[in-house]
């Protein structure tokens, strides 16, 4: 299942990336990988997919061993900050630099361990009180003073937009993002080549609107478990 799962959605990428006038290969699938086992990961590997997210600093390191070494992982739920330390060693890309105090955070422990960490500014664009994120004039507020941090390399801007039940309805949300880049990097004079956006249901919209990530689980894995992965006694010894 999962390796068909995985061909329809490359087509759909390729598919939506033509619509736009963009390249399939300029839109990188992140495999939405959290409460899944390393067995199911693994048949996603078996289908060609190397790249996972997951959103739990400590479900994703009991994972890690388990796994092939090759895989790479991006962490795309809240960063807390006592996880930073685990997590900058662990990680590729951090999706969910939502605060200038956690940014800050990320390049104080970076220089200590030697890392220069990729990440991206989460925006909430539609300035939900649920969700974590920036607000888009705030960001252009911090800007300046996030690209002085000298260990953090800023990729580009991530978000999730409402719960919607129609594709459609998150369109103005991604479209609002790539706008917001488009400004910062002109008035900052920065590169933000990089937009994390898009998930299961509207993956298709968000390419369309410029995305470069986009986070895929339920689509390709069914519908996740209630709960983080732990590995049992005998997975440990």
């Amino acid at each position: 299942m999962i390796a068909k799962n995985f061909e329809a959605i490359r087509v759909q990428i390729a598919e939506a990336a033509t619509r736009s006038g963009r390249n399939a290969e300029d839109v990188t699938l992140i495999a939405v990988s959290k409460t899944h086992s390393p067995e199911t990961i693994l048949e996603a590997v078996d289908a060609g997919q190397l790249l996972f997210g997951e959103n739990r600093v400590q479900e994703a390191r009991s994972k890690m061993p388990l796994l092939p070494s090759r895989l790479r992982w991006h962490l795309i739920g809240h960063l807390q900050s006592n996880k930073i330390r685990q997590a900058l060693p662990a990680f590729e890309r951090l999706h969910g630099i939502d605060t200038l105090e956690l940014a800050r955070d990320v390049n104080r422990v970076a220089g200590e361990l030697g890392l220069f960490p990729k990440v991206f500014l989460e925006v909430n664009v539609a300035g939900e009180s649920s969700k974590f994120g920036f607000k888009p004039e705030a960001l252009r507020t911090a800007m300046e003073e996030l690209l002085t941090l000298d260990r953090v390399c800023i990729d580009g801007l991530m978000t999730i937009p409402p719960f919607a039940t129609e594709p459609e309805a998150s369109r103005c949300y991604f479209a609002a993002l790539r706008e917001l880049r488009d400004r910062l990097a002109q008035e900052f004079r920065a590169p933000l080549p990089e937009l994390s956006m898009g998930m299961s249901g509207d993956f298709g919209v968000a390419i369309e609107e410029g995305a470069t990530f986009v986070r895929v689980g339920t689509a390709l894995f069914g519908e996740r478990r209630g709960k983080a992965w732990k590995p049992v006694a005998s997975e440990m010894d």
